[in-house]
């Protein structure tokens, strides 16, 4: 187990101001019957309402991650393209641009047949990276990862119920890859479920440490099915990678009061964006 050496969140910047325009964004995306929709039986990147999730993490990204219209945007872990689509509405077409990797392939055809001939500045890889639960029989070991963006390619990363699927040691590769390919000034957008030795005991989820490491699970049969990681080795190895975390913000599934299920830890890499805010 790595070392652990205290290391706090800086403090959280105020999320930014969004006004009715954004509300009447997110609704219009719940409701809009000729947005791109996955047949029901192809959506494999969890439970709950399709629309209404990715709408709801739009709205994180510009109320907590800031994202702007003109970012370059990196999604790893797109799945079939659950946050893409709420994207197209929201991202500057001549300005703004969408990447996305999965090891799934058929989520990946699906979003390069649907959302690329309408949005071409969104752009979908599938990566043939091993997982016991999405692609067993990967060629790429998730410990040798590397994402083939030059670096300080992108404003905004995100990992969106990705951390929650990894090993403590394949994280580590996630967050250095991040850090490498964020423009100074980018953010880091992932969301964990975060141990940190606190306890409701509302809790949704029952976390067991992973023998004596920093991972923990929560279902016995598949304990890549519900990942948990130390806290504390969470926010040392974003230090390590290179990154200032902003926030570790908990979610509603340690049975309290939040906008998100899952902790949602905000990082930046340090330094300035070059004039006019685009790299």
């Amino acid at each position: 187990m790595t070392a652990l050496r205290q290391i706090a969140p800086e403090p959280a910047p105020a999320e930014a101001s969004a006004g009715p325009e954004l509300d009447w964004l997110l609704a219009s995306l719940q409701s809009n019957r000729f947005m791109p929709h996955p047949p029901e039986d192809s959506i494999f990147v969890g439970d709950g309402d399709y629309r209404a999730i990715g709408a709801e993490f739009l709205g994180h990204f510009i109320r907590i991650g800031r994202l702007k219209p003109h970012e370059r945007v990196f999604d790893i872990g797109c799945g079939i393209g659950r946050m893409a689509v709420p994207l197209t509405q929201y991202l500057d077409p001549e300005r703004g641009s969408y990447d996305g990797v999965d090891p799934v392939m058929e989520g990946i055809l699906w979003c390069a047949r649907t959302i690329t001939p309408a949005y071409p500045r969104f752009r979908f890889q599938r990566l043939d990276i091993a997982h016991p639960l999405y692609n067993p029989q990967g060629s790429l070991p998730g410990i040798e990862v590397r994402f083939g963006f030059a670096n300080g390619s992108f404003d905004f990363v995100t990992m969106t119920s990705v951390a929650t699927h990894l090993p403590p040691e394949e994280l580590v590769v996630y967050l250095q890859e991040a850090a490498r390919l964020l423009a100074p000034g980018g953010r880091l957008f992932l969301t964990a479920f975060a141990i940190d030795g606190t306890s409701t005991g509302q809790e949704r989820l029952s976390f067991k440490r992973w023998q004596d490491g920093p991972g923990w699970y929560a279902i016995d049969e598949a304990p890549l099915a519900a990942a948990g990681i130390d806290s504390r080795f969470l926010l040392e190895q974003a230090a390590e990678a290179g990154l200032t975390v902003e926030a570790i913000r908990p979610g509603h599934w340690r049975g309290i009061s939040a906008a998100h299920y899952q902790d949602l830890l905000i990082a930046t890499k340090p330094g300035s964006k070059a004039p006019g805010g685009v790299a």
